[in-house]
């Protein structure tokens, strides 16, 4: 991959996670792209089948969004929709609140049939449905790459090659699987 100064390339791959609602990873996969654009497909493809036929809404942050990826996994190959929502932020999103945006606020009209995808897709997020979803990602996904790195202390892979980094980054989400299931039991004994 290309390093962050743009001067040098470096030895490095990309990590990738789908993660239930349980924070439990349903789906992983390594790749050597240095970004999140072309990984939306294979990061839905790479969750188990039997999981993949309960899923309904995918929420995915800004580096995942693309037309043609939207569009790969909300719809079959044969064009019938696939059952799947896809819920992309499309830009940055500020990190503070001002007053007005704790007040309720009125639905936003809806798209005209003109509009881009991408103007369809800031809509969806911007209904009550599509707000209450989104944050639900940061509560489920963003947790599990910081327990990942801060509480079991992975933070960089020690085998080189795609296979072998991909079975590391199997170990990994297998490992911290086990660790979840364990709290899961644990809380469901308790109560």
């Amino acid at each position: 991959m290309k390093a962050a100064s743009g001067q040098h390339f470096e030895q490095a791959y990309n990590a990738q996670a789908a993660v239930d609602g349980a924070m439990l990873i349903v789906g992983q996969h390594v790749c050597a792209a240095p970004n999140d654009k072309q990984q939306l497909v294979p990061s839905v493809a790479a969750i188990n089948p039997v999981v993949l036929g309960q899923v309904q809404n995918i929420l995915v942050d800004s580096g995942f969004y693309s037309e043609a990826a939207v569009q790969a996994v909300e719809q079959n190959p044969d064009g019938t929709p696939s059952g799947r929502t896809v819920f992309a932020a499309v830009g940055k999103a500020r990190h503070y609140k001002t007053v007005a945006d704790l007040l309720p606020q009125a639905e936003p009209a809806p798209p005209t049939v003109t509009a881009s995808a991408k103007e369809k897709m800031a809509y969806r997020l911007k209904t009550r449905v599509g707000k209450e979803l989104y944050k639900f990602r940061k509560q489920t996904v963003e947790p599990v790459f910081g327990i990942i790195k801060e509480v079991m202390g992975f933070r960089r892979f020690s085998l080189r090659g795609l296979a072998k980094a991909s079975l590391e980054w199997t170990l990994v989400c297998v490992s911290y699987n086990l660790k979840r299931l364990f709290v899961l039991k644990t809380r469901a004994a308790t109560a």
